[in-house]
């Protein structure tokens, strides 16, 4: 089914991106701030690798499956469903708080309901993106996305640091809910283009039979199978850093909720960068030599982490930023080529199959993380992921046919190839 972006459509894209960014800051206010406080609370590497391990796994069990709903469903409503409850989840947790009820591994617990809720959220969100902006201006809006959630993930670690001087963690949960109240206004006041094939409804072909469409139609792209598994492995190798960042900020390094929100903070200033690059470069020629090129340079800084001296943050700051300046120059091309490539009708199975696969493995990496750096140490489990990473990245350039492939003049992969094919 065709869908032709226009320019009202674009605009109620915007604003809808407008009031999404709004949930974002109250998600990643509370996200720090129980992060931080279970930190506190258990003294613990273990609690944390469980936390992300809970958040992350109904994300890779249940999101393939919502792909399919997000072609099947209205978007608007599926959009809807899912804030709501990831804010009904928050109200859960403050009651806890206020109950004086609030234990470390059920807080955990019930945070990893939010996951679930993610699992239906992230792919609807991804898919409406070409029913609603002009083709021409897709590279753009995904570089300015990177840019405004940067911003945004730059202020919400000093808000959550400043609120934690100021306020109990109880009233700065509620954040979360009073973002949602914002958010969910442009979504009640705009049309999300429905992208539903009449004559598939009325034939109702089998939740596995679509979801094995959306497989088949990444299968059909070159090159992506390489791209999805390698951003798996990827995903698995920083796990470390993602899950055991606060733990060592504090106990490794002796420092504080100041200190980790100054590094996060760098980070995000490279991703503000990266964002306004990503903005200003309409078009981006040998996408695949500047994808392969960002990833290995951001693997490689991950291991200054590592190397770095106690109490240095500041260089782990600078070395965040550098990160953060790559990862939407490669994130932003490798969702290009995605939009331009899959059928409007196909892009939330597409979007659940891909971000599944690049989370397949991530709740064993959070699991293990902990152990791990028992094992090893946390600082040799930082520079050992990082070498990993940038020896695979390069082997997956170098040794296979990734760089023999012209997205530059890829042909589109249309609804009918792929209805051809017999599942």
């Amino acid at each position: 089914m065709e869908i032709k972006p226009t320019r009202k459509s674009f605009r109620s894209y915007l604003f809808l991106w407008s009031g999404q960014l709004f949930s974002l800051m109250g998600s990643l206010v509370v996200h720090f701030v129980i992060t931080w406080w279970v930190t506190e609370v258990t003294g613990s590497a273990v609690y944390l690798s469980i936390g992300m391990s809970l958040y992350f796994l109904p994300m890779v069990i249940v999101t393939p499956i919502a792909g399919v709903f997000t072609d099947r469903w209205n978007r608007k409503l599926l959009i809807g469903i899912a804030d709501s409850l990831q804010a009904l989840v928050t109200v859960w947790i403050i009651i806890l708080f206020y109950l004086n009820m609030a234990d470390p591994l059920l807080v955990i617990l019930i945070g990893s309901l939010r996951g679930l809720c993610q699992a239906f959220h992230m792919p609807t969100v991804s898919a409406i993106v070409p029913t609603m902006v002009p083709k021409e201006s897709l590279s753009r809006i995904n570089g300015v996305g990177y840019l405004f959630t940067s911003l945004i993930q730059l202020t919400g670690p000093i808000i959550g640091a400043v609120f934690l001087i100021f306020f109990p963690i109880k009233i700065i949960l509620w954040m979360d809910v009073i973002t949602y109240g914002i958010a969910i206004i442009p979504l009640l006041l705009i049309k999300i283009p429905h992208v539903r094939n009449v004559e598939e409804i009325k034939h109702k072909i089998s939740l596995i039979k679509e979801l094995k469409e959306g497989i088949i139609t990444i299968k059909m792209i070159p090159g992506m199978l390489i791209i999805l598994f390698l951003s798996m492995i990827l995903n698995f190798l920083i796990t470390p850093v993602n899950v055991l960042l606060p733990y060592y900020i504090k106990v490794i390094h002796l420092g504080n909720a100041a200190d980790l929100a100054i590094i996060l903070v760098l980070f995000n200033a490279g991703m503000i960068l990266g964002g306004v690059i990503t903005t200003l470069k309409k078009n981006w020629k040998h996408k695949l030599t500047v994808y392969f090129s960002g990833l290995m340079i951001a693997m490689g800084i991950f291991s200054v982490l590592g190397f770095a001296p106690t109490g240095a943050f500041l260089l782990m700051g600078l070395s965040a930023s550098i990160i953060g300046l790559m990862l939407p120059i490669s994130n932003t091309i490798y969702m290009t080529i995605i939009q331009t490539t899959v059928p409007p009708d196909k892009m939330g199975r597409v979007s659940s199959v891909d971000q599944s696969l690049s989370m397949a493995i991530l709740p064993i990496g959070t699991i293990i993380s902990g152990p791990l750096a028992v094992i090893f140490g946390i600082q040799n489990l930082f520079i050992y992921s990082a070498f990993i990473g940038v020896i695979i990245t390069f082997i997956a350039w170098r040794f296979t046919k990734m760089r023999f492939i012209d997205f530059e003049h890829q042909i589109v992969v249309t609804a009918e190839k792929i209805n051809n094919i017999k599942i």
